[in-house]
């Protein structure tokens, strides 16, 4: 028997059969992927913020949060949150279960990154921020969380990427997602090796032209081009000025 023929008879599922359950599994999937990393984002940069406060009553919390979360697996936060804690009252559905429980553990991953990021920026756009006659909020709203933000980048990338691929532990809860329905796809036809090996190019056709955007992204912000057309026109007017004045 040649390659092409063995080739042949592994693909034998009827795709065009199950191409809406596909669908609807790739949005679940990146359903819970924005969520999550919107949440765990927002949880982080808080945390961040307490772990640099200088009152241990704040950074205690944040210490002890970031590094328990941090060397817990993700499918025991998952079976806690979706199955430990009816036990005690507290029902979550899978949706809210399945975007808590990555919200609690890529916070942890997300507070040290922000915290390096911030703790990166020099001592002195602080002081000069402060002899300018700015607050405290503004100095950090608008000098310190834009610089630390470009800091930070390549390591929100990663891990943004890698809670894409994080959301198919959510299979262990029925969460409707990609890696739900190639386990549903597989118990009808029986033709395993062939569905995981198509929901793996799958998640390789997503995740890596995602990574490659928000390489493009870093770069061109780290060159320091304007993203927005507001500051572009700014940009060439202030260019246009300064040849006028030569």
């Amino acid at each position: 028997m040649s390659f092409w023929q063995s080739l042949a008879q592994l693909f034998q599922v009827p795709w065009s059969d199950y191409a809406g359950n596909l669908g609807g599994g790739l949005l679940r999937t990146l359903a819970y992927t924005a969520s999550s990393f919107v949440g765990a984002a927002i949880l982080g940069l808080v945390l961040a913020l307490m772990r640099r406060n200088r009152l241990r009553i704040l950074r205690l919390p944040a210490t002890i949060y970031t590094e328990v979360f941090k060397n817990v697996p993700l499918l025991a936060i998952i079976f806690v949150t979706y199955f430990g804690l009816p036990s005690v009252g507290i029902r979550f559905s899978v949706f809210v279960a399945g975007v808590l429980s990555l919200v609690l553990f890529y916070a942890a991953y997300l507070s040290e990154i922000f915290r390096a990021a911030i703790a990166g920026i020099h001592s002195g756009q602080n002081e000069a921020a402060h002899a300018l006659g700015l607050g405290r909020a503004t100095t950090f709203g608008h000098v310190i969380l834009p610089q630390a933000l470009r800091l930070a980048l390549p390591g929100t990338n990663t891990m943004f990427v890698d809670l894409l691929k994080s959301t198919s532990l959510l299979v262990t809860i029925s969460a409707a997602e990609l890696m739900t329905r190639a386990q549903l796809i597989a118990s009808e036809t029986f033709r395993s090796l062939e569905v995981y090996l198509v929901i793996a190019m799958i998640y390789f056709a997503v995740c890596y032209p995602v990574s490659q955007c928000l390489l493009w992204l870093e770069r061109t912000i780290h060159a320091g081009i304007p993203l927005s057309f507001g500051r572009r026109r700014r940009l060439r007017l202030a260019r246009a000025l300064i040849q006028t004045g030569g």
